[in-house]
């Protein structure tokens, strides 16, 4: 990719797990897949916001969990052009960035890079648009540009930046001073009364030759482990799978950790815009538009006698009478109500339901596969009954289950299914079994979604028993 064809290339960071936004967030479809501010996705959203004038084709950086959802999702708003890079293990943002920015560099080590998270939300596309612009021009004489929120209250759950000295050109960029973790709340209030004190929005600007050059100097372990990780890259279908070994040995640390805190050409470019990281329940309260007494919500729900409550319903009728300040989240097997001013504490209750292994935690009823998605309609110890839905023309894995055995009824649709040496076909109302340890496949032939209930029994009935030997998605 070359600046003559675009001016910067969007990197966007989609490897979190959002668990700040349980129980409609889990680890297997975390926040950045959800449509919280409008009928796109976050991530959705995110790259569609880089489509002006001067975008190249974007960088994607997920796990290896998530890759099929994160190509089904950039290729139902048509971006068809991007590069996708797996990462291996989880290491914070600062090795993911580096390894984008080798990437890139490979193809122009002149390219700027515009790096933001996928789980963002920003009103006014139009002026984001024009602060990019601003800071790719500053970023072309090797600064690092990172863009500052105005606060518009004492937030506890966001990091901030004090800029000091004189700003930089008509742009309004100022050198920054220091970074700040998230602060408590009497020295938040201290913070927003300065006026060169600034949101961390988490979104940076800069020459990929000019990070790697930094990253050299700062820290030169994790600069040649992503070289390594990027140099050692296996193709694989859509994605770059980053090499394991050398992506594992960098340290988990985020950039400003790790670059702009220590940087001495690091510049914060205001940004005076609606923003928010979508962190909270309250936050997204805050996002979603309210009435007059303050309450607003998704779904089927109804307020009473309610002020500054948050309701979502995902599949039932929520209602709520005489309530204040709280939100209630609704899905399919869990509800949350939490007090808004408790928002941040929701970490302490998630790490109570991981210590009772609650699944609830990591998956929802409905699972999404790269051939369709299933919802559990009934699960026991002994049976589980599921809908299976299959897009057309795809097909599962060539696979055996140790401990369970199989009944397929066909609803909607047509199927072709391989049971041990037999192949058949099923079309609507006719059914088959699937003997415990027999080798099986499902393949939707037709031009319709194929819909079918299956029906499990045995004495284990985990997705981990699964024993693929071919596969068209590469999981064998």
């Amino acid at each position: 990719m070359s600046q003559t064809s675009s001016q910067y290339v969007p990197v966007i960071l989609a490897g979190g797990s959002g668990t700040r936004l349980w129980p409609l967030s889990r680890s297997s479809y975390p926040k950045q897949y959800l449509a919280l501010g409008g009928e796109l996705s976050l991530l959705q959203a995110t790259v569609k916001r880089f489509s002006g004038a001067g975008a190249g084709a974007p960088v994607v950086l997920c796990t290896e969990e998530h890759r099929f959802l994160t190509v089904e999702q950039l290729e139902d708003i048509d971006c068809l052009k991007r590069d996708i890079l797996l990462e291996p293990s989880a290491r914070n943002t600062a090795p993911a960035i580096a390894a984008a920015a080798w990437h890139i560099s490979a193809k122009d080590s002149d390219a700027v890079m515009v790096v933001a998270p996928a789980d963002h939300l920003i009103a006014d596309t139009e002026a984001f648009q024009q602060v990019i612009a601003s800071a790719v021009e500053l970023a072309a004489d090797g600064s690092l540009i990172t863009l500052g929120i105005k606060p518009t209250g004492p937030e506890t759950g966001y990091g901030y930046i004090q800029a000091g000295g004189e700003a930089s050109g008509p742009s309004g960029a100022i050198p920054v001073e220091s970074f700040i973790e998230k602060p408590e709340k009497a020295k938040a209030e201290l913070l927003i009364q300065n006026p060169t004190c600034f949101w961390n929005a988490g979104i940076f600007v800069f020459k990929a030759s000019s990070f790697l050059q930094t990253l050299s100097t700062l820290e030169p372990a994790m600069h040649d482990a992503t070289r390594q990780a990027v140099t050692s890259a296996v193709a694989d279908l859509d994605f770059q799978r980053l090499d394991e070994a050398a992506f594992n040995r960098c340290e988990n640390i985020s950039i400003d950790y790790a670059v702009m805190e220590k940087a001495s050409n690091v510049l914060v470019l205001p940004f005076n815009a609606k923003w928010s990281d979508i962190g909270s329940w309250d936050a997204v309260h805050k996002a979603t538009e309210q009435d007059e007494q303050g309450n607003s919500g998704v779904g089927d729900i109804v307020h009473q006698d309610c002020t500054d409550t948050y309701l979502h319903s995902s599949s039932r009728l929520v209602m709520a009478l005489g309530t204040k300040n709280i939100s209630v989240i609704e899905t399919d097997d869990a509800v949350l109500v939490i007090d808004n001013s408790s928002a941040q504490s929701i970490k302490a209750a998630i790490e109570v339901l991981k210590a009772q292994k609650r699944t609830e935690l990591t998956t929802h009823t409905t699972c999404y596969r790269p051939w369709g998605h299933y919802e559990s309609l009934k699960l026991h110890p002994r049976f589980q009954v599921k809908r299976i839905s299959v897009k057309p023309g795809a097909k599962l894995s060539l696979q055996k289950h140790f401990h369970r055995s199989e009944h397929w009824v066909v609803v909607k649709g047509t199927a072709i299914v391989t049971n041990g040496e037999e192949e058949i076909m099923l079309t609507e109302n006719e059914s088959t079994y699937i003997p415990l340890g027999t080798m099986h496949r499902l393949y939707n032939p037709g031009s319709i979604a194929l819909e079918l209930i299956e029906v499990q029994s045995g004495s284990y009935l985990g997705e981990d028993d699964i024993v693929r030997v071919g596969d068209v998605y590469g999981r064998a």
